[in-house]
């Protein structure tokens, strides 16, 4: 059995971030090339339970916190997801879940038409071949049915296209899921994190510079990190330390500092403050596109 520490009886003060990343799984049908997080088939839930991420959720909504994203892995794989989810919007956040769209029942299409939700995907091609070999597994053709289907059905939907090397069909792929009626489609390249990172060590070269800023991301085993792809850089664990306090943490501060120490001129510019771009996940977005 599990325990997580309990909010703080005073507020906290240090500045409510503005979105948490719940990053609730290492579990996924695929295998993708790129994956961030090396999740695939063989991967587990952690060590946090149901009754850990609900307060979570609390703490996150008692803090003032806006909106999370459900992600993973693939969050429709996590038996608690769609409980959890419906938690987040009783507190009233919003909510967006991030899915490969491979395996979508009907509980969860009923669940992401709710108001509140908005829906994420990734696409890599126009042509099944190429997409099912990077996600290792013949996916093509239900994510772009599933795409399709979120379409009909009025659910704000984005979709990323992340580019490994310059053969990749992405233009095509824009093009495509143009005329498929998605409106919001961001692109990116494969950033060198986990099976992405061709077996290098992490880098804060490969992150887009606001990590930390109003945004933290929280593992399937409670350590929370600055986003889903600094999550080498853990500053604590919801198991044993209120939330608000990590947030507000010195560790927090180092681990933003050191990232904010690789903003180089000429080097890859940090998105305005202003805009809300991938690293503020949600519909509608902007065009700067730093993304998992």
């Amino acid at each position: 059995m599990t325990t997580i520490a309990e909010a703080p009886t005073t507020a906290p003060t240090t500045t409510t971030p503005r979105f948490l990343w719940l990053d609730l799984t290492r579990k996924c049908q695929l295998e993708c090339v790129q994956c961030h997080n090396d999740s695939g088939p063989d991967g587990t839930h952690g060590t946090m339970t149901r009754e850990d991420w609900v307060s979570v959720l609390d703490q996150a909504a008692n803090a003032g916190v806006p909106g999370v994203q459900f992600t993973g892995g693939e969050v429709t794989m996590h038996p608690d997801a769609r409980g959890l989810i419906d938690h987040a919007l009783s507190l009233g956040l919003k909510v967006e879940v991030y899915s490969n769209l491979v395996h979508v029942t009907a509980d969860w299409w009923d669940l992401l038409q709710r108001d509140g939700v908005t829906l994420a995907t990734s696409y890599y091609s126009d042509r099944a071949t190429e997409h099912n070999a990077i996600t290792g597994r013949l996916s093509h053709g239900r994510t772009r049915a599933n795409i399709v289907k979120a379409v009909q059905l009025g659910i704000p939907l984005r979709v990323g296209i992340i580019v490994g090397d310059e053969t990749q069909r992405a233009d095509e792929a824009r093009r495509e899921l143009q005329v498929l009626g998605v409106t919001d489609i961001r692109v990116d390249h494969v950033r060198p994190f986990g099976r992405g990172a061709d077996g290098q060590a992490p880098n804060l070269d490969g992150l887009c510079g606001r990590c930390g800023t109003d945004r933290a991301a929280i593992g399937p085993n409670g350590d929370v990190s600055p986003c889903v792809f600094s999550r080498w850089l853990n500053v604590g664990n919801v198991h044993d330390t209120p939330l608000a306090a990590i947030l507000g943490s010195p560790a927090m501060a180092s681990a933003n500092a050191s990232i904010l120490d690789r903003w180089v001129p000429g080097g890859f510019k940090p998105c305005s403050p202003d805009t809300d771009d991938e690293c503020s996940p949600g519909t509608p977005g902007s065009e700067c596109t730093p993304k998992n």
